[in-house]
């Protein structure tokens, strides 16, 4: 054959035939040659050829052929060849060399023509052969920093099976940056693509240090040391980074186990009466161990060590029950139907100052850097000065006051109005105070102008609980798979925690719609979700709801700029004492002796916690926690962390 004519298509996969005459004087004469040998002229004899590399630079290899050459597919079909009788082996390559010296269309004709010689079984091979052949590995052609764009559209699912492809897909599926941008949507905030958020574990994040090498001494102790419960005996380490797949794994498993209800249980027993408040804080700097502070009716304050469950303080001075606290690193202060409010140091248990004011007993408070505020059984709220301890009377309900919360609001906050004399609080314009009364209503209030603004009107019995929270604006909004959720919310997982040695500790943890958590429910994408994903880098809106709880049975979500109630949560068939709420959920305790988690957004029950023997009366909502505090005296921490398989 002649060479091939003027735009024929070449693939340079092997180099093209030489001539083997006065080269290799001890060739096999009977070889042919490659059927990959392209964009050649055969000889007229295949006596006078065999295959010589050339340097790899003169030789264009297309991804198909590449992978051929790594595979060593040239070299088994050349076997297969030189197997056949020296007749056949010349008449197959008759036809190889005659089609790779064919021109594009030439070869489309040719290959027309022999499926239309090829029975079934022909058909059936090739069709077999070219479902391997006709997939390519995108990653072994394109650059990293492109694969690595292409693997960001993925899921966290998605990217999980693909790094078990191979070793090549799984070192761009566990790449740092793919997971960190995995991580910044989804930690503390829902997804607005799957839905999903995780937790932050503040704790987890502030502390990560290098464990000590197995020499290392343990720390010396100064001489005279006694062991102080509030100090550290943790040796400095240097910190150190995690890959963040380990850290966004970390956090799926904490979310996992809520939405599942697996959990463990612990009971702190101290108080000889019922706890009526609670605080918990796991990012002190010091002490090193999370804090959690309680009140109860038998007129003691307690300090424990969440981790060990241990008492590490019991603060005595009020004569009467204990009816409301809050906590800082500086400072406690704690109210008490006794009328009066103490401010305490709760690391050394000294009372350093008592204010008094109220006229009966006193129900709640709340406190920010500048101003506290207290709710008493005279149906009025006071505004006290940290300074001087003077405070200012506001005037409006007719029933006990059972919940106040201090909120500041968009307006200029840096700019201070006095409010009377030189004695009494300044207030920050913006300031605004939220109140909840056994009259069934809840206030707000302008504390520059000491008015109130609105009232929130809806509730039927008296309100006990109130919880402020800035969410997402977008994330809050509706979306019809919520609607067909709670018409599918009749499914119910129910399963035992805690001592099984002993009855009062065993709690039942009801899970409903369980089958109802997989990340890859969402198929469709709203405007909302198709802007964020096509990089819109606005931050999204935040806008306050407020949360109330009362003993009509029912939890209430409120827009504030209208003084309307948007949701209406049912569930408890007993009053709501206590409420609490983070971005990613709604926790309620009730009367009925049972805690409620809830999905705010879509406005469904998830899990119910039961095993008080009283009324829950008190919550704390954590991360990867809930503690409770009931009138039987208990607190118990359900734990949400680790590897709690029920």
């Amino acid at each position: 054959m002649a060479t091939s004519a003027t735009g024929s298509y070449e693939c340079d996969t092997l180099p093209a035939p030489r001539l083997a005459s006065g080269l290799t004087p001890d060739l096999d004469h009977n070889r042919s040659p490659s059927p990959s040998s392209a964009g050649s002229s055969p000889p007229s004899t295949t006596s006078d050829i065999e295959m010589y590399p050339t340097p790899t630079a003169q030789r264009k290899l297309c991804v198909r052929h590449q992978r051929m050459a790594d595979e060593g597919t040239n070299l088994k079909l050349q076997q297969a060849l030189d197997a056949l009788p020296v007749q056949e082996r010349e008449a197959v390559n008759a036809i190889w060399s005659g089609f790779s010296s064919s021109s594009h269309p030439r070869r489309e004709l040719i290959l027309q023509g022999i499926l239309t010689m090829c029975c079934f079984s022909q058909l059936s091979l090739l069709t077999e052969q070219l479902g391997q052949l006709i997939r390519i590995d995108p990653f072994t052609a394109l650059p990293r920093e492109v694969s690595l764009r292409v693997l960001a559209c993925l899921d966290a699912t998605s990217l999980c099976r693909a790094a078990q492809v191979n070793k090549q897909w799984k070192s761009l599926a566990d790449d740092d940056v793919l997971w960190r941008g995995i991580c910044e949507q989804h930690i503390g905030q829902k997804c607005l693509k799957c839905g999903w958020g995780l937790p932050i574990l503040e704790r987890k994040r502030a502390v990560r240090m290098n464990s000590p090498s197995p020499s290392s001494s343990p720390p010396s102790l100064p001489p005279h040391h006694t062991p102080d419960l509030f100090v550290s005996e943790i040796p400095d380490t240097l910190p150190f980074t995690r890959p963040w797949k380990d850290v966004y794994s970390e956090r799926l498993s904490v979310e996992r186990n809520w939405r599942r209800g697996r959990c463990s249980v612990r009971t702190l027993r101290g108080h000889t009466d019922g706890v009526m408040c609670l605080q918990f804080d796991e990012t002190l700097q010091h002490p090193s161990f999370p804090i959690l502070i309680t009140g109860s009716y038998d007129r003691t304050v307690r300090v424990w060590n969440i981790e060990t469950g241990l008492e590490v303080r019991c603060l005595r001075g009020h004569t009467r029950a204990v009816r409301a606290l809050q906590f800082d690193e500086a400072k406690l202060i704690t109210g008490s139907m006794d009328h009066t409010i103490r401010v305490w140091n709760w690391r050394s248990g000294e009372c350093i100052r008592t204010l008094e004011g109220h006229t009966e007993g006193v129900v709640c408070l709340n406190f920010d850097c500048n101003v506290l505020a207290s709710g008493s059984v005279d149906t009025t709220v006071k505004v006290w000065n940290f300074r001087t301890g003077e405070a200012f009377t506001l005037r409006g309900h007719r029933d006990w006051v059972n919940s106040v919360r201090l909120w500041e609001s968009e307006e200029p906050a840096d700019v201070e109005m006095a409010c009377g004399s030189g004695s009494e609080p300044r207030i920050c314009q913006g300031t605004l105070l939220f109140s909840a009364s056994d009259d069934g209503t809840i206030r707000l209030w302008d504390l520059t102008r000491r008015t109130c603004l609105r009232q929130f009107m809806g509730h039927v019995g008296q309100v006990q609980s109130l919880k402020l929270l800035q969410v997402d604006e977008r994330c809050d909004e509706r979306v019809s798979r919520p609607e067909r959720r709670i018409a599918d919310n009749n499914m119910a997982h129910v399963a035992q925690v805690g001592n099984a040695m002993n009855p009062f500790e065993v709690c039942t943890v009801i899970t409903h719609d369980v089958d109802s958590e997989s990340m890859e429910d969402i198929q469709g994408l709203d405007s909302i979700t198709r802007e964020m994903l096509a990089g819109s880098g606005r931050k999204r809106a935040k806008r306050p709801v407020l949360i109330s709880g009362s003993l009509d049975n029912t939890i209430k979500v409120w827009d504030i700029d209208t003084a309307k109630a948007t949701q209406t949560l049912f569930g408890h068939i007993e009053g709501v004492w206590a409420v609490a709420s983070d971005k990613l959920r709604l926790i309620s305790g009730s009367h009925d002796r049972t805690i409620k988690v809830w999905n705010r957004e879509e406005g469904r029950c998830t899990a119910t916690l039961v095993g008080h023997r009283g009324a829950v009366t008190c919550l704390g909502l954590g991360e990867d926690k809930i503690i409770s505090g009931s009138d039987d005296g208990d607190i118990r921490i359900w734990s949400f962390a680790g590897d709690n398989r029920l």
